[in-house]
């Protein structure tokens, strides 16, 4: 065992702040990596503050990380020290379930392990993420990271980024398609790019007027204003698929009304409270409503390779680790663009 320093919460209305965590010896099969940049999801919000519950303290959150290999296990032929890899959401699944057969080890029957907040099936207690300064990981659960793509900006790809791509692999987003994304923050913005990038006719849907321009930027064919009854109106029935970025209360209906013939709205934005669903909101078109979470290893990987292919990186802006608690506050106002991501070179000595 090894210890090193760490950021994060001692309890849910505490300040992040320095701190010892210990980290396992890389056994035969794991990768030890120095942390470089850590992206910050909303989760790490939520699950700092115990906003969803179950949070086990202290909390050091952080699953969109991106670093270098610094030692590896005699059995790992994979990685080899200095390499670029990332480590998403997962760490660790049963390997066995049909779930896990198939690749999906997001929805593991026996419950994934998450980078944070998970059961640490080695040292007990629990996982801690990647606002720290090294993390240790079983190779099967470790991303390469394609050389050509900026490692500070390919950190968010490892959550926000395959939490968009999954479901228009999933349900088919191509060429000849029209697609809907609502809402422009740090899913959103990688919706655009990624249906873009995969052929679709891609718009975005927003309530600020603020936003157009950056949406056409980023890729989106067409922009709607959803405050504008008109030109929702005007949208009616005209959508194969719609993904829903949102974590706000909103009117799905609004949307669901927007689909084609057995098109599908999924939701990946995750709201406080639930959304009613009017039943005939899907019955007389045959729509689907539908949710979907991250991918499986092999599917991380493939969007990690397609978004080298495609140039695709998040828009991000940097921070320090003694800013993170400033960034929360922000982040609860959407007023980033639209992913923070940590520089790991300022992480303080724990205290």
């Amino acid at each position: 065992m090894f210890t090193c320093t760490g950021y994060g919460a001692r309890s849910a209305d505490a300040r992040l702040a320095p701190l010892a965590i210990v980290r396992r010896d890389p056994g035969p099969d794991d990768v030890e990596i120095e942390i470089l940049y850590c992206g910050v999801c909303h989760s790490d919000l939520h699950t700092a503050r115990n906003e969803w519950g179950g949070t086990l303290y202290p909390s050091v959150p952080g699953h969109e990380i991106v670093g270098r290999v610094k030692r590896v296990g005699a059995a790992v032929t994979s990685f080899k020290i200095g390499d670029a890899v990332g480590v998403g959401c997962i760490v660790d699944s049963c390997r066995t379930c049909p779930s896990c057969q198939a690749g999906l080890e997001q929805y593991c029957l026996n419950g994934m392990v998450g980078t944070y907040n998970g059961p640490d099936k080695v040292l007990g207690g629990h996982t801690f993420g990647g606002y720290s300064g090294a993390i240790v990981v079983d190779k099967a659960y470790v991303l390469r990271v394609p050389d050509g793509l900026d490692l500070a900006a390919a950190a968010p790809l490892l959550c926000a980024g395959i939490t968009t791509y999954s479901p228009l692999r999933h349900w088919k987003v191509g060429p000849g398609q029209r697609v809907g994304i609502v809402g422009l923050g740090g899913l959103g913005h990688m919706g655009v790019k990624l249906a873009s990038a995969l052929g679709a006719h891609v718009v975005m849907f927003t309530t600020s007027a603020s936003k157009v321009e950056d949406a056409r930027r980023l890729g989106a064919h067409e922009v709607v204003l959803s405050r504008d009854p008109a030109a929702m109106a005007a949208e009616r029935g005209r959508f194969d698929f719609i993904l829903d970025c949102v974590a706000a209360e909103h009117d799905i209906n609004a949307y669901l009304a927007l689909l084609k013939v057995d098109g599908a709205l999924v939701q990946v934005g995750a709201p406080e409270k639930p959304l009613p669903v009017h039943v005939f909101s899907l019955i007389p078109q045959r729509r689907t409503f539908a949710g979907s979470m991250i991918g499986g290893i092999a599917e991380t990987q493939e969007m990690l390779d397609f978004c080298a292919a495609h140039a695709i990186t998040s828009d991000i802006e940097m921070i320090r680790m003694d800013e993170i608690n400033e960034a929360y506050e922000r982040m609860l106002k959407s007023d980033v663009k639209y992913r923070f991501v940590i520089d790991m070179a300022s992480l303080p000595t724990a205290a």
